[in-house]
């Protein structure tokens, strides 16, 4: 063996080495995620029940696809995500910019926005619930005083989902706001010392400084509310149940009003259309986000 073949050989093992240390980790992922997975992507194709399943091929698909209330919460779900996603951008990107500027209380401030977010979910609709009674909420009494007359915020079909919406942004808008003041304290502070050189206005510093190079906690954001917006399950049941009528549904509530009913495969079926909605949607959208941040 030549003197030049030992470190090769010395490499070669050093690299082979770390790859055991997957195997635990390969083994967890395989039995919790690839393993459901698989048996989901089965037993969506049968007319299952705890003790036998029948294969019926695409059965189960069409009927979810050929249901209006099935197809309603398909809509709401997409609906809600956007909602959800685009407000937590533009409200969290402003409470981050607020308070990393000089104001007073700052650090009480952003313990105060951040608290909703370690509130339970089912809490927080239930709260909400009592809140925004049509008659006797205190949000409709507030704006009785003032001489307003408050909406039917959870019984009016078309208020009930976006009414969940603002409940879910309001919770979850301390999370987009820590992701946006850890992106903004990692800007150089030289850039804005140049554009202060020049002459540019505080307007001009956000949208030529701060927004272009907060884009990757902007991507984040944008990632995390829009796959929990489309997954959405626990604020929409604790609040409205998918109601009134099918009105709130999304397509994880309509999964579980399935399983309650029976339907095992057709609520098998919803699961990986689910899965299908979020990959189709997310994936694509983490492609573009990326690459604008590549080309920047």
């Amino acid at each position: 063996m030549t003197a030049s073949a030992v470190p090769a050989l010395k490499m070669q093992r050093r690299s082979l080495y770390p790859g055991w240390f997957y195997a635990p980790a390969a083994a967890v992922y395989s039995v919790l995620f690839l393993a459901p997975t698989f048996a989901s992507l089965y037993f969506s194709l049968t007319r299952w029940t705890l003790f036998d399943a029948t294969f019926i091929g695409f059965d189960n698909f069409a009927q979810f696809f050929r249901e209006p209330f099935l197809i309603q919460g398909l809509v709401n779900t997409v609906i809600y995500a956007v909602i959800t996603s685009g407000l937590k951008v533009v409200i969290g990107m402003a409470l981050a910019v607020m308070l990393t500027s000089q104001i007073m209380a700052r650090g009480y401030l952003r313990s105060v926005i951040f608290f909703p977010v370690l509130v339970s979910t089912i809490g927080v609709g239930m709260t909400f619930t009592v809140l925004m009674h049509p008659t006797l909420g205190m949000i409709n009494q507030t704006l009785a005083m003032i001489g307003i007359q408050g909406p039917g915020w959870l019984v009016d079909p078309k208020l009930a989902l976006f009414s969940v919406a603002l409940v879910d942004v309001w919770k979850g808008v301390g999370l987009a706001t820590v992701i946006y003041i850890a992106g903004l304290v990692a800007i150089p502070k030289d850039y804005y010392e140049a554009a202060r050189i020049d002459g540019a206005t505080k307007l001009q510093n956000f949208f030529y400084v701060t927004l272009p190079l907060s884009r990757p906690a902007t991507a984040t954001v944008i990632t995390l509310s829009f796959i929990g917006g489309l997954r959405t399950f626990d604020l929409i049941w604790a609040m409205t149940k998918g109601g009134p009528g099918f009105a709130s549904d999304t397509v994880a509530s309509v999964i579980y009003k399935q399983y309650q009913a029976g339907f095992y495969g057709l609520s098998t079926a919803g699961n990986v259309v689910l899965f299908i909605l979020i990959a189709v949607l997310v994936v694509p959208l983490t492609m573009f986000l990326n690459r604008k941040q590549g080309h920047e």
